[in-house]
């Protein structure tokens, strides 16, 4: 395994990459084909895009599987485990992944989109081959580090942050798609849909024990996997 599964990390960042890049191209299109002015804007349209947290956790995943796997292939002695730096960096995008991959799954899979609007292989691959690739690397992947558990404490950074700026952000553009004075990339976050800040406060303390849960979850497999290596940085 520790021969082939750089290969495999190499080749899911890739496939991570052509999922968001086909989907992107996607979008703009459809932002080029838009008969309004605010839906042709493709400042706000891109930023959107990347306003999203399953782009940013797939970007983030592709990141770290692309430099898990040079690393590897660089050292060449199998008894090295990762540095710490990399091992913090799996573990935040396979936490962010996994929980992308159990929203959409439970959350989101019913909602339907504007026709035409979505690539279907490249939204499955984001939501739900590279969430399966991060957690499969979690549980078989060699050479990992046992951590401590504050890395929990830095997993949950990023998906508070990025609340903060959703919420923040939303009210300040116009939705290219439908011309309404905010903007929220998931449902359950407008405070306009039913239940308003209540249900919205609600949903992001659900996703946050989600995304603690997640993070603990990886933390104890990586202390449980890595034991029984010799730690070096």
């Amino acid at each position: 395994m520790t021969t082939w599964w750089p290969y495999a990390r190499l080749a899911a960042a890739v496939l991570a990459v052509a999922a968001i890049v086909a989907q992107l191209a996607r979008s703009i299109e459809v932002a080029q084909s838009a008969d309004t002015d605010y839906g042709r804007h493709m400042p706000t349209v891109i930023a959107n895009f990347f306003s999203f947290f399953t782009i940013e956790s797939n970007v983030l995943a592709a990141v770290a599987l692309a430099i898990g796997g040079i690393w590897a292939l660089r050292q060449k002695d199998a008894k090295l485990v990762e540095p710490r730096w990399l091992a913090v960096l799996l573990v935040c995008a396979s936490t962010y992944m996994i929980v992308t991959g159990v929203v959409y799954n439970t959350l989101l899979r019913g909602i339907p989109l504007p026709q035409g609007s979505t690539v279907p292989w490249s939204n499955e691959v984001l939501h739900v081959v590279i969430p399966l690739i991060m957690l499969l690397d979690v549980l078989f992947a060699p050479r990992r580090r046992a951590l401590g558990w504050g890395t929990v404490g830095i997993a949950a950074i990023f998906p508070i942050v990025w609340v903060v700026y959703t919420l923040i952000r939303a009210n300040l553009v116009i939705a290219p798609a439908t011309g309404n004075p905010y903007w929220y990339p998931y449902p359950f976050l407008d405070p306009h849909q039913s239940g308003g800040y209540v249900a919205v406060s609600l949903y992001v303390l659900l996703i946050a024990a989600i995304i603690i849960g997640a993070a603990a979850l990886v933390v104890w497999v990586s202390r449980r996997r890595g034991a029984h290596v010799t730690v070096a940085d």
